[in-house]
């Protein structure tokens, strides 16, 4: 069969194909308040941020291609097909209907109706809003391939122009110096590390486990199928959303701790966005920015129902792929409506659970030829990494569950024992040692490959 090579126009489609993906309203939010909070420490923090916001995403993505897998039920099942399955459907449901999802509706809601609303309309005015955002969503996913096109060319490119003039407005006429000691007292230990674990917020690591094999079957469609050309072209084409995202992380992320001299620290960045494009465009800007983002935020919530109901019509077929849209969208709907910070609150603690096992997963995707894919050293790697995983996803939940005696004793260990721990890394080590041990232990059985 002929391997035809990829033009540097297929790459540039490619590349924005995989910016489109990754790059919803949501990601505005995050790295604005990041901003606000860090203060003159933002560098430090940002270069934390983009390093798991961007870079571990774009590795996520080389690896699916890199790991020749056919998706990330195959990679994750390495470990066994029972963690391949519990691994795939925790990870779709976080990118789904339990947190990005509804993500979608409330940073819509937030940017666009929250500035005009008062505090007495804001609970009806949510039910509402996301009644409606997601009745339409419901639809359009149950055949969306037109919508999806249409939304893809058109409002994309607005939204990133309307983006590009809020960006340049701001460093033209900055709202003033960033000021020395405004730094959250969170950032002011280890920016870098907290703007590392801030980079969760964004689940782009997940979503690149789940987005590889799309970026991969696109290359495959121009008519590529060696392996090892598959894997190139995937880190050819990516290196074009790794520049446009760290860029637009960058610049966002210098705005917000430049907003501190025109407005207090918001409760969240969609708070912080939506009182800037108003700093700058007045009334008119925050009914553009508004209607923009709504819509781009449409077009990914349209895109995740249909991802996930793809995917859990493949794990369980007995179940149609409209029955999922149905449940997704509805559950999408109700989550909704805790509002934007509850949700960014309820999700942190199972983000930094999955996210230490998605980062090691990405890391044995590329070193597998090394030991030759022996399940082995994949399942040593995993397991003590799921441990340390499961206490860093305690540490981070509620008061009621983190500070129980017991679990806080347990934690507590943790944290003296291992390095990093006390800014939710300790699991490192351990996937390390996980990795050596069993890797040792392969080479001394002689176990088979995967």
């Amino acid at each position: 069969m002929k391997n035809n090579k990829l033009s540097l126009a297929s790459y540039i489609t490619v590349g924005s194909m995989l910016f489109g993906l990754f790059f919803g309203a949501g990601n505005l939010i995050f790295p604005v308040h990041m901003g606000q909070e860090a203060g003159a420490s933002t560098l430090m923090a940002t270069i934390g941020f983009i390093l798991t916001g961007v870079g571990l995403p774009f590795l996520g993505v080389v690896a699916i291609g890199f790991s020749k897998s056919n998706g990330l039920y195959d990679l994750a099942s390495r470990i066994t097909p029972a963690y391949g399955l519990f691994f795939t459907m925790v990870l779709y449901l976080t990118i789904g209907p339990f947190f990005a999802l509804p993500r979608t509706a409330t940073v819509s809601f937030e940017i666009g109706l929250t500035p005009f609303l008062g505090e007495d309309q804001y609970t009806i005015a949510l039910l509402i809003f996301t009644i409606l955002f997601f009745l339409l969503a419901w639809i359009l996913s149950l055949n969306p391939s037109n919508i999806m096109m249409w939304i893809g060319k058109v409002l994309n490119p607005l939204f990133l122009l309307f983006l590009a003039f809020l960006i340049i407005s701001a460093f033209i006429k900055p709202m003033g110096e960033i000021e020395p000691l405004a730094i959250q007292p969170a950032y002011q230990g280890s920016p870098f590390f907290k703007g590392f674990t801030e980079g969760y917020n964004t689940m782009d690591v997940l979503a690149s486990l789940a987005f590889g094999i799309i970026v991969v079957n696109a290359i495959k469609s121009f008519g590529v199928t060696n392996t090892t050309d598959i894997a190139k072209d995937t880190f050819k084409s990516g290196i074009i959303s790794l520049i446009l995202m760290s860029v637009i992380y960058g610049c966002l992320a210098y705005i917000g701790a430049m907003s501190l001299n025109a407005y207090p620290l918001s409760e969240n960045g969609g708070i912080a966005l939506a009182q800037i494009a108003t700093y700058y465009f007045g009334a008119y800007g925050s009914i553009l920015l508004a209607i923009i983002i709504t819509v781009a935020c449409l077009k990914t919530a349209i895109g995740l129902i249909c991802a996930c109901a793809e995917m859990f019509n493949q794990l369980f077929p007995k179940i149609s792929y409209r029955t999922f849209v149905h449940l997704f969208s509805l559950i999408s709907m109700l989550i909704a409506n805790v509002g934007l910070t509850a949700i960014i609150s309820i999700s942190i603690p199972v983000l930094m659970f999955l996210y230490p096992l998605a980062i090691t997963l990405v890391f044995l995707a590329f070193a597998s030829p090394l030991f030759h894919h022996k399940k082995i050293v994949y399942q040593f790697t995993i397991g003590f990494t799921f441990i340390i995983a499961v206490v860093e996803g305690l540490k981070a939940s509620s008061e009621v569950i983190s500070q129980n005696p017991i679990i806080f004793s347990i934690t507590s260990f943790f944290d003296n024992l291992l390095p990093l721990s006390d800014v939710n890394m300790g699991w490192i080590l351990p996937a390390i040692a996980g990795f050596v041990i069993g890797w040792i232990v392969s080479l001394i059985k002689g176990l088979p490959s995967k």
